[in-house]
């Protein structure tokens, strides 16, 4: 199954060089580095993200892969020197995602990281984090990853319920978990845990076993996405034969509530729609610096990066990807640069997501407040202090408040 389409946007040079245009403002945006590592054992019936097992590698090297994200990193940095003043920055975050950037060893992660570091540096207290599922890491690659210099790991726990984790053809024993954050507070990295609600006969009670268990962990962040089936996924086609049920969207409003509930009674914020932190104080620094329209370079195959308006993506697959950076050419395969309309519909898609939601005089047109406020999707009391935030009700139904508000 092919992961989802690349869009075709505008031809990119091909020694990868912005307009001039990115360096206005550059000074003040924080800048964060995305590390895209394609590798999984298997992929998962639910998953449309641009990752490849063993059999799709068509004679690709897992060990040659640091090299190659080493070869951007260089090209990169003679793309930001020559963009102007102001465009290089010390990086404020480092977010290795996948795939499972842990299939790699951790000296590959650290040799990545060390490259970013030197091309750029890191500021004081840079937030490093890297994705991992439980079955793999252990005590050692955790504190490897921690004398390497990486300060945050993300686990995909999903669901505690055997059942549950068959369906979405995670390959984890639910037991692990306790065991892996365990050992990576103990290595002094902080601890998030992913969870997935809503999936095909999942129940209630499920559900709230597996928020019960995220709990029971401590981490300092948790995630909680619904279940999205994208077309062309075996779970698509699953569900389409009738083999598994279909989501239920009323169920998984109802499983949403059931969790934010319950973090907050164990001290939780949310922070945005999908993202609670302990206490407030450890939200994912990294994915704020995305919500609020930082510049950030995404290494590796199908990675997006983002600067002063101009979006870029790569090719998608490691082959090709390693081919154009052999052959010194950025591995970028299309662009586009943002309008003003673009950038305003993106501002407010994201910022109202947000725990701090938007600034009502921020919006080219209020008209749309009063019947939000009306209908229970935003805080009136807020909005009477001039900023615009969701209710809960408001954040089960974001898409269709942006829709309104713009």
């Amino acid at each position: 199954m092919p992961p989802s389409v690349l869009p075709l946007g505008e031809p990119v040079p091909a020694d990868g060089a912005l307009p001039a245009s990115v360096a206005v403002g550059a000074a003040e945006r924080d800048f964060g580095v995305y590390v895209h590592v394609p590798f999984c054992r298997v992929r998962c019936g639910y998953c449309d993200f641009n990752t490849y097992t063993a059999s799709e590698l068509r004679g690709v090297s897992q060990a040659s892969y640091a090299d190659e994200v080493g070869r951007e990193i260089a090209l990169a940095e003679r793309v930001l020197e020559d963009a102007g003043e102001g465009v290089v920055r010390p990086v404020s975050t480092v977010f290795f995602g996948g795939g499972t950037p842990t299939l790699l060893p951790p000296g590959d992660l650290v040799r990545m990281l060390a490259g970013v570091r030197d091309a750029w540096g890191l500021v004081p207290g840079a937030e490093v984090t890297v994705e991992a599922n439980p079955d793999s890491v252990d005590r050692e690659a955790l504190e490897r990853l921690r004398d390497g210099g990486v300060t945050r790991v993300s686990f995909g726990m999903q669901s505690a319920v055997p059942h549950v984790l068959h369906v979405l053809e995670r390959t984890h024993d639910p037991e692990r978990v306790p065991l892996v954050v365990r050992w990576a507070k103990e290595a002094g990295l902080e601890a998030s845990v992913d969870l997935i609600y809503g999936s095909p006969g999942e129940s209630i009670d499920d559900w709230r076993r597996s928020v019960e268990a995220a709990l029971a962990l401590e981490p300092t962040h948790v995630s909680a996405y619904a279940l999205i089936v994208e077309e062309g996924t075996k779970l698509a086609r699953q569900i389409r034969r009738d083999e598994v049920e279909g989501v239920d969207d009323d169920v998984q409003a109802e499983m949403y509530e059931l969790a934010d509930a319950a973090f907050a009674d164990a001290g939780y914020e949310w922070y945005e729609v999908s993202n609670w932190s302990l206490g407030g104080r450890h939200p994912s620094r990294h994915n704020l610096s995305y919500w609020h329209d930082a510049d950030w370079w995404g290494f590796g195959p199908g990675a997006h990066s983002h600067v002063g308006g101009v979006r870029w993506w790569n090719a998608k697959h490691p082959a090709a990807y390693a081919e154009r950076l052999a052959q010194g050419t950025t591995p970028a395969l299309g662009r586009e640069v943002l309008d003003a309309s673009t950038r305003e519909l993106e501002r407010v898609m994201l910022g109202v997501r947000l725990r701090e939601g938007l600034a009502i005089d921020s919006l080219a047109s209020r008209a749309a407040v009063p019947g939000l406020i009306a209908d229970g999707l935003v805080d009136g009391r807020r909005a009477l202090a001039g900023r615009l935030v969701l209710t809960l009700r408001g954040r089960l139904l974001a898409d269709a408040v942006v829709r309104r508000l713009v």
